[in-house]
């Protein structure tokens, strides 16, 4: 019965090597682990510095506007943004999609709604930047929004926000195209324009304003002359200006954003061409009579993003050109 031993021996041995191995395969994918997870984020700059983020993001609330036309042209499609803010050109699929929760607006935002979305990377900043310490509870937060504080002004933030989300979802050649179209267009505007007078002008709640607190952000990169400072908020308040000012500051130029059609807050407003054509007062002006006024796109105040700065200097150049 000896001869049994060698056989049995052999085969414990057999089974020790396979268990060892075993072991040794498991130990090896316990050693793998911090290596996978230290994979799964990376770390971006952002407007409140450096922020961890998955580095594959799957699930992504977006609430800056700013941000939207970029995110679509990524091929990215959200499970929750602001359907208030969504700009009623270009976003039926997201506003109709059931799928895709409704997070409120900046002044009302519902947080409920963005938390059972269940987002891996929230893109907030801009309208959401008071909301960032709270949107942060939920997941991970990023405020890479186009500020006129950032280094450079608004429009070099533009860029800078365009490259960070192409690094976060990993579209780098898309967003290089998109800064390489916007600095074409800026420059071909500033080479249209030579220190011209402007009047920036807004149509909100059926009457013009001072514009300049938004779209001095448009014509600081192009040299222009901005006849009216910005003087506190009359993108959204009545600062009692009155026609006859602009008429004897007569600028060479107006360019007009027309907040009513994008917000659609007064169904009885004006249309901005209507209201400034019903300006007496304007009648013998340089941009009446030369024909010198550009009005932005309808949705330019909900849209504000790189491919809406792209647009507007597109028409600026054109405008001057054929003057």
């Amino acid at each position: 019965m000896n001869h049994l031993l060698p056989r049995r021996t052999a085969a414990g041995f057999a089974l020790g090597l396979v268990a060892c191995l075993g072991l040794s395969a498991c130990s090896g994918a316990a050693e793998a682990e911090p290596e996978a997870d230290v994979a799964a984020t990376r770390t971006v700059e952002t407007n409140d510095g450096p922020v961890e983020v998955p580095a594959e993001p799957l699930r992504v609330a977006a609430l800056d506007n700013t941000s939207f036309a970029t995110l679509k042209a990524f091929g990215i499609t959200p499970v929750a943004v602001p359907k208030t803010l969504l700009p009623a050109e270009g976003y039926a699929d997201w506003a109709s999609d059931e799928s895709i929760a409704d997070a409120g607006s900046h002044r009302e935002p519902v947080l409920e709604a963005i938390s059972e979305a269940e987002p891996d990377l929230i893109i907030g900043g801009y309208r959401f930047a008071e909301q960032t310490a709270e949107l942060s509870k939920i997941a991970p937060t990023i405020d890479v929004s186009p500020s006129a504080e950032a280094e450079g002004g608004f429009v070099e933030s533009l860029k800078t926000q365009t490259t960070t989300l192409g690094e976060v979802f990993g579209r780098e050649d898309e967003a290089a195209e998109l800064v390489a179209a916007l600095e074409q267009a800026q420059e071909a505007a500033a080479a249209q324009t030579n220190g011209e007078s402007v009047f920036l002008a807004v149509a909100s709640g059926g009457h013009i304003d001072n514009g300049s607190e938004r779209l001095e952000r448009i014509t600081e990169p192009l040299g222009l002359t901005n006849v009216l400072e910005a003087e506190g908020d009359s993108i959204h308040n009545d600062s009692g200006l009155a026609p006859e000012t602009i008429a004897q500051l007569n600028p060479d130029w107006m360019i007009v954003l027309d907040r009513d059609a994008a917000t659609g807050a007064d169904a009885s407003a004006s249309p901005a061409q209507q209201l400034v054509s019903e300006q007496e007062a304007w009648k013998d002006t340089t941009f009446i009579t030369q024909d010198h006024v550009i009005y932005l796109p309808a949705m330019f105040y909900v849209t504000e993003g790189i491919q809406a700065y792209t647009d507007v200097y597109g028409q600026i150049a054109d405008a001057f050109s054929a003057a």
